[in-house]
């Protein structure tokens, strides 16, 4: 809820570190087959859409900031089917950290970008408890 006091609407996307930009548009347009939305001008940094979520990886010293270090909170990505498209990444060369997890009311696999940002391939079958 926002209100007159509290100027911020929403967020408008989340920031994925990379110390090689050209690798990491691959990663995430190619091998992810992520929506491509938009580069920043010339600078390293390019818009992906992920459903209601758009990534943008970045390196963040072309921005005067201190060189790229993985997030260390995974992104979770929603798909219709876990071990569907972990066998997809898989068959792409991505590895998985883990098993696939079952926490009783969703399905996760874990994984890295080549930068070893963490993420997750995420379905929830079920609700929440209490929701």
């Amino acid at each position: 809820m926002t209100s007159a006091t509290a100027p911020i609407t929403g967020v408008d996307f989340v920031c994925v570190p990379t110390g090689d930009h050209d690798r990491a548009v691959e990663f995430y347009g190619q091998t992810l087959g992520l929506e491509r939305i938009k580069r920043w001008g010339q600078m390293p940094a390019t818009e992906f859409q992920a459903g209601n979520l758009t990534l943008a990886v970045m390196d963040p010293s072309a921005f005067g900031q201190a060189e790229a270090r993985p997030n260390s909170a995974p992104i979770a990505l929603q798909v219709d089917d876990v071990e569907a498209a972990r066998t997809a990444l898989e068959a792409k060369g991505v590895t998985f950290h883990i098993e696939m997890m079952d926490s009783g009311v969703c399905h996760q696999a874990m994984f890295s970008d080549p930068d070893g940002n963490p993420l997750i391939l995420h379905h929830r079958y079920a609700p929440a408890p209490g929701a």
